[in-house]
Order: C-alpha cells, then structure tokens, then sequence
C-alpha cells in the first residue's frame, strides 16, 4: 500500500465527507490538474485546505496537481475502516487455549508443585543438553530461541497493515487537532474530540492485536524460565543441577542466585541481557520491524 493510499483511507476514516470532496477533486480535474474555482461549489475550503496539507494536491503548472491518482483511487476503493477490523479481530479456539494455559503455569512461580511438574517435563529436552554444556551457554541457546520464535509469532500474528492503518489515523486526528488549536477554532477541536472518544473502542482493538503474539510468546517462554527457576533452586528450594560460579565484571565470582541487580538474581539478569541481544540480531538479521509504520 503506498503512502497516498493510505493517507487517503485514513482521512476518509476520519471524515466520511472527504470521500466525496476527493471523488469530487478527481472527476474535476483536467490533465491531472484542478483549481479552486472549479470544485469550490462542491466541497469546503476546510476539505480543499486537508488536501493540500496532505500532499493529494501538489503545486501543478495551472493549478493543483492531483498527486498520484491511481493510489487515491485505489483508496477510496477499498475504503473499509481498518481499524474497526483491528477492533473486530477475533481470538480462535487455541489462542484463547494457549491464553488459559499461560495463566495456569504463572502459578509455578509461587506455587512449589506446578514448578516441580513443569521443571521436569522440560528437563526431558534440556536435561541432557546441561550435562554437555555450561548452564551460562544453555541459557544463551534458551535466550536465541525465545528471540527467534518472539520474532516470528509477532509477524505471523500481528496485522500490521491494520496497525499502521490506525497510527496514521491517530496521526491525522492529531495534526488536526493542532491546526484546530493554532486558529482557536472551538467547534472543530469539540468535533475531534468527540472523535477521539468513539476512537477509545479501537485502542481496545489495538491492543488485543497486540496482546495475541504475547500470548503465544508466554506460551513457549514460561516453561523454559520455569525450568531455570528450577534448575537454580530459585528463592531457597533445592537446585536440581550443580552449576559452576560465574565471573562478572564488579561483582568478581557468583552463584547464579546471588542478588546481582537488588534482588533480581544472576540468572535472571543473563538471561534477560542474552535475550534482547539476540532479539535484536535476529530482528535485523531478518530485516523485521517491530513497529508499524503510519506512512
């Protein structure tokens, strides 16, 4: 989708009115090219000046330019509400599963039996990768999983048309209102208000497209922070392993539940430090952005 399509659909989200004035603009047009005086019967100044502030008109030779006119078509063709498909996005059978056994297992972290259960039924598969490895080199392999799997659930799962679709929207809502304020213009900044308010039903929207990935991401990490957990006989409990101390820089030779950051002990804060590294290869590696992009 290129950036006038979408700028297009977004300023008709926004004000179902300006789908005319832009249909208007378009059937007008000679050459590729409108005046004022040709469509000011037809739309606003208010709709004519949004035009230009958006860059669907450009300084032309005798007039406007319609900059291209294949995009804004495009459009106003398929003009339906993204973000009322982010408010309408559905959770299946198994997203809601995998939500229901996610909470059921963040009850081993207080709860000794839930981690006992899960501790073992992961050791199945990381068992015998300790007894070759370092515990410091298991968890680097943990931390190149989580991000390359955290990686993929997110661009599998999230939408990102339809998230950029409600940041550009977002955008346009607020670079109006700023206009509004500049002129003192009480009325239009009343209307967007209001605006924003109806807009509230899709930040609920935005915000389970973007919980979704979460789920799947907890899903797979708990169990194997569960099994760490265990490993290291975290908050007094036994340790299932004998792991070797670990050398840092200013705190000299640790154990691996020496408080390194306050509380938060050793384990967690290499785990946490190997994590986003790698995350963030991974993400660039791959050419991914996290972010969507409103233009």
């Amino acid at each position: 989708m290129s950036r006038i399509e979408r700028k297009v659909r977004s300023m008709v989200n926004a004000d179902h009115e300006m789908e005319s004035a832009i249909q208007t603009v378009l059937d007008s047009a000679t050459d590729n090219e409108v005046q004022w005086v040709d469509v000011r019967d037809s739309i606003t100044s208010g709709q004519w000046g949004r035009l230009i502030e958006k860059g669907i008109l450009v300084d032309g030779e005798a007039g406007f330019r319609i900059e291209e006119p294949d995009a804004i078509r495009a459009g106003l063709e398929e003009k339906s509400d993204d973000t009322d498909e982010i408010e309408g996005s559905t959770w299946s059978k198994w997203d809601k599963g995998a939500a229901g056994i996610t909470v059921l297992m963040f009850a081993g972290y207080a709860w000794a039996p839930a981690r006992e259960f899960v501790g073992n039924a992961v050791d199945v598969l990381l068992g015998p990768v300790l007894n070759v490895l370092p515990f410091y080199v298991v968890v680097m392999i943990i931390a190149v999983a989580t991000g390359l799997y955290s990686t993929l659930l997110r661009v599998a799962l999230m939408d990102m048309d339809k998230m950029g679709a409600y940041k550009a929207q977002m955008e346009e809502v607020k670079e109006r209102r700023n206009a509004a304020k500049e002129r003192g213009d009480d009325e239009a900044l009343e209307e967007i208000q209001e605006e924003q308010m109806e807009m509230m039903g899709d930040q609920l929207g935005m915000f389970k497209e973007q919980f979704r990935p979460m789920v799947w991401i907890m899903f797979l990490t708990i169990p194997a922070f569960l099994w760490m957990y265990w490993v290291v006989g975290y908050r007094g409990s036994e340790a299932q392993y004998e792991l070797a101390n670990l050398v840092i820089p200013f705190a000299g030779d640790v154990t691996w539940t020496t408080g390194i950051v306050g509380p938060i002990q050793v384990w967690i804060v290499w785990y946490f430090l190997c994590s986003m590294a790698f995350t963030q290869i991974i993400q660039k590696g791959l050419n991914i952005s996290m972010s969507p992009s409103a233009d």
